[in-house]
């Protein structure tokens, strides 16, 4: 059997007649019973079936057909490595032909963590002509980023003496992902950042020598703080490193050292060397202990989140059961657990718990490249998270962002008692983009978190206040009639760098017979029902030949309320062929006397768009070839077929923080 499929598999895939001959002569010959062979032949299989007395006869029988079967074999083996191999004019291919571009693996898949690029996208497009001041006014102003080179994930963020922390992934050495330390940077108010020159950590040790990755930092109430991080060790394997600051009274926390004793955790039984990496913040338990939680997956599909005591965060014991697991979700990376308060209007430590607190529990699926959340109880008594609502479990309810945006991770700021979160903004462009402008990656806005109180479902996400200092001149335009199927021009100068906060009010001028496609955002702005769409024209061209909506979309549910949706639309952002462009979006809940209302951040080509305060948020990444400078501008439109809306805007134009090296 095995033999007939190796022939077959080899007649499939073989054109050259000589070769054809050989093979059908070497299976015929050794392969076919006996009654299908002619008598001349008879002898040679005779004692395949009918075996001698006699040993001279059955080696004589036995060797000859053998030694023909190789013979004929060899023959065939090299016939095909013959015609396979392309003569010196068989590149010289006609113009109009093209070979299949070889098959890539994105970065990262091999080392163990989700792609980080897309070599398919960048292979399946032709280039646009970009010049360097379109790459010039695509880098952000008020968003930080480094100087130049990669940059991925945020990891530890921490407030230590008067200072903000921000580590982060870092390419020292090129704008693709590789060879990945820890950047570091620091700032009084969260936004005017400067990075330090010297890297918090490189990759220099057995342990982490192909990757200093992801971690998080746990402030100790005696002050100390602990740093736990994965590396991937040399032979390719995922481990939990331990490292804490050289001079604790340092404010700026420059030097780092790494623990001798590394790794501390390795991967437990069941668990694959390269599914098991991003341990959170430390919380203490009931009975004294320290918990850490980290991501990985049984087998292929489910995902679980992992749970470990310590004492002092270099001997662990890994509890024998799952914080949380969901089947069908693939990989959990970046794992973030932390609790909300119920009532309250401020963030919560990560190690409260009891009445009155819910626990977040949201994973970064390498299978979506998505983060996704849900809300939850956590029993302390045994380690357990379980979600309030089983349909919106993680992986299969919300998301942190409905955009570009990967990797977050939050951060409890002791200094205003507040939960902050850091989200990484990953490139819509190709890695040929990206090394000619010598940077990719952003990350967003800080974010406070709070609990919905109002709906009791979902997490509140909102720019720090801090943005607010960037802002210069503001310019309001009230209760603007916005007609179906208009647009109005907001004169507001360049359009770059922008707040802008929106409310809407929807006036139905007909039957509210209004369906939209199943996801809800459809195909777009450009798809029309009784209600909708209607929002904002961002970064788009006066011709509107680019332009980029953030809208609400509306309809009729079967239960005979309405259904509202918050959308952004990139299709149209950028006539340029090598940007991804997709739309993106969420149903959101819209309560009983609430109009729409919508915040957006426009700092060049990052647009962070927050949905009825904040209950949804999603972030987009545009290379506009016209849209910029000067000729960036900013509309209201109206898509709906049968419903005025009335909008109350009101614009800031926003400074520059001034990132740059600390000095």
């Amino acid at each position: 059997m095995a033999i007939t499929s190796l022939y077959l598999t080899l007649l499939h895939s073989i054109h050259s007649p000589f070769l054809l001959l050989c093979l059908f002569l070497t299976y015929f010959f050794i392969c076919l019973p006996y009654p299908f062979f002619p008598r001349s032949l008879s002898f040679l299989f005779y004692c395949r079936y009918f075996p001698p007395h006699h040993s001279g006869p059955f080696l004589l029988c036995s060797l000859f057909p053998l030694s023909l079967f190789f013979l004929l074999l060899l023959v065939s083996l090299l016939t095909l490595v013959s015609y396979h191999t392309p003569s010196p004019d068989a590149t010289n291919l006609p113009e109009n032909t093209q070979s299949p571009p070889p098959f890539r693996l994105a970065r990262g898949v091999a080392e163990g963590v989700s792609a980080k690029s897309n070599p398919y996208f960048s292979d399946s497009v032709d280039s646009f002509n970009w010049t360097n001041a379109m790459f010039s006014w695509q880098r952000t102003f008020f968003h930080f980023q480094p100087e130049g080179n990669w940059m991925n994930d945020p990891n530890g963020p921490l407030y230590h003496k008067g200072w903000y922390h921000l580590f982060y992934q870092y390419n020292p050495e090129s704008a693709v992902w590789g060879n990945i330390s820890w950047g570091h940077a620091v700032s009084r108010d969260l936004i005017t950042l400067a990075y330090i020159s010297a890297y918090a950590m490189v990759p220099d040790q057995p342990y982490d020598v192909n990757g200093v990755w992801t971690g998080s930092a746990t402030i100790l109430p005696d002050g100390r703080i602990i740093m736990l991080y994965t590396g991937d060790t040399i032979d390719g394997v995922q481990v939990q490193n331990l490292a804490y600051p050289a001079n604790l009274s340092d404010p700026l926390l420059l030097n780092w050292v790494k623990y001798p004793g590394n790794p501390v955790l390795v991967p437990p039984p069941g668990i694959g060397p390269k599914d098991f990496r991003d341990p959170t913040t430390a919380w203490l338990g009931h009975d004294g202990k320290w918990r850490i939680t980290i991501g990985s997956r049984v087998g292929t599909t489910l995902g679980v989140s992992l749970v470990y005591t310590t004492n002092d965060f270099i001997k662990y014991e890994l509890v024998d059961r799952f914080l949380h697991a969901v089947p069908g979700t693939g990989m959990w990376e970046c794992v973030d657990f932390y609790p909300v308060s119920v009532h309250g209007s401020k963030g919560l430590d990560t190690s409260v718990n009891g009445h009155g607190v819910k626990h977040v529990l949201k994973a970064s699926l390498d299978d979506t490249k998505m983060d996704h959340y849900a809300i939850g109880t956590y029993f302390s008594n045994n380690d357990t998270w379980v979600p309030d609502n089983p349909e919106e479990d993680v992986g299969i309810g919300l998301k942190l962002d409905y955009g570009r945006y990967y990797a977050s991770k939050t951060f409890y700021d002791q200094n205003k008692e507040r939960r902050i979160l850091w989200g990484w903004i990953n490139e819509t462009d190709t890695e040929a983009n990206d090394l000619a402008k010598g940077w990719a990656s952003v990350q967003t806005i800080p974010r406070t978190v709070l609990f919905d109180h109002k709906t009791g479902s979902n997490i509140i996400q909102w720019p720090v206040e801090e943005v607010e200092s960037l802002r210069l001149g503001s310019t309001e335009f009230n209760d603007v009639l916005v007609e179906p199927g208009s647009v109005v021009e907001l004169e507001v100068g360049t359009a770059t760098q922008l707040d802008i906060l929106t409310e809407f009010e929807l006036e139905a001028l007909g039957s509210e017979k209004a369906t939209i496609s199943e996801e809800g955002c459809g195909g777009g702005a450009a798809e029309r029902s009784s209600l909708g769409p209607f929002g904002l024209l961002v970064l788009a061209h006066q011709s509107l030949s680019e332009l980029t909506p953030i809208y609400f979309n509306v309809a009729n549910s079967s239960k005979g309320s309405r259904e509202a949706y918050f959308c952004a639309d990139e299709k149209r952002s950028s006539k340029a062929p090598d940007v991804f462009k997709q739309v993106y979006g969420s149903k959101i809940p819209v309560l009983e006397g609430e109009n729409f209302s919508m915040r957006v951040l426009v700092d060049h080509s990052i647009v962070e768009s927050f949905g009825q305060g904040g209950r949804r948020v999603i972030t987009s990444r545009i290379y506009p070839t016209e849209a910029i400078y000067g000729a960036a501008k900013l509309f209201l439109f109206n898509n709906a077929t049968s419903a005025n809306v009335k909008a109350t805007v009101k614009v800031w134009r926003l400074n520059s923080a001034f990132i740059q090296p600390f000095s």
